[in-house]
This record gives structure tokens, C-alpha cells and sequence, in this order.
């Protein structure tokens, strides 16, 4: 499936890394480099800007290796990219560790997922079907 984009960074488009790659990865388009103190967060533009077919949507989540090793994430994963939004794609990071991090221009700061999605009606009921778990919340089918 071929998508839109432009590209005004100077950096090359994202890519799957392997072949079964989900996500290609986002870097950073910035001028000079951003620091991020400890619970700080910011938006790091892209240069990227996409068009999405109705009934797709893309998803900005955080890239594994540098929240472990760093502690830096996106804050609000997975983040949505509707079809009909026509901005350059930012990502919102966060830095959750206890040391400052800096973001230097063209690093990646997260990946993009391209996913289907449906829409739907809602259905007014007085009742819900029953299930096992019922109303049972958080950690209601267990730990283990």
C-alpha cells in the first residue's frame, strides 16, 4: 500500500527495519538540541507530514530500547494520527528517568505503526450480555 508523505527534514523516510517489522522508526527534526530534565516533556517535530486513507490510522508509540535504557517515552502512547489530519507529525516525549536527556537532530524518538481501524454505531441496551469475568476490573483475571 503506497501513502502520501512529505518530507521536509533532511533525514531519510522512515523504514521497517526487518522484514517483520510493525513500526518504522520517527527521528527528530530540530535545529539545535533539546534537553530534557527529569519529568519534563516536550514535542519534537518530525519534517514529516502524511496522508492516510480513511479507515487507517497511524500510531506514534515509543521505541523500547530507549525507555529502558533511558527512561524516555512517548507520553501519550500510543498516539493518534487521524486520516484527515494534515499537520507535520510531532511526537510528545517524556522524560520518566532521574537524569537529564538530550535529543539530538536526526535521532529516533519513536516509531510509527500505519493500523486499520473500524467505525461504529452504538446500539442503546438495557442490558449486557453475561460473561465469567462480569464487571471484575483491573487485575480481576489475576497476576500469574
Amino acid at each position: 500500500m503506497n501513502i502520501k508523505i512529505i518530507n521536509t527534514s533532511k533525514h531519510s523516510l522512515p523504514e521497517y527495519e526487518t522484514l517483520a517489522s510493525a513500526g518504522m522508526d520517527l527521528r527528530a527534526n530540530i535545529e539545535i538540541a533539546v534537553t530534557l530534565k527529569p519529568l519534563e516533556r516536550t514535542i519534537i517535530k518530525t519534517g514529516l507530514f502524511i496522508e492516510l486513507p480513511i479507515g487507517l490510522e497511524a500510531q506514534v508509540r515509543p521505541r523500547s530500547g530507549l525507555a529502558a535504557k533511558k527512561g524516555v517515552t512517548v507520553l501519550n502512547a500510543p498516539g493518534t494520527i487521524d486520516a484527515d489530519y494534515r499537520g507535520e507529525i510531532g511526537v510528545i516525549l517524556v522524560n520518566l528517568s532521574n537524569k537529564n536527556f538530550t535529543i539530538e537532530n536526526g535521532e529516533r524518538i519513536a516509531q510509527l505503526v500505519i493500523a486499520k481501524h473500524e467505525r461504529v454505531s452504538w446500539q442503546e441496551v438495557e442490558v449486557l450480555d453475561k460473561t465469567e469475568r462480569g464487571a471484575g476490573g483491573f487485575g480481576s483475571t489475576g497476576v500469574k
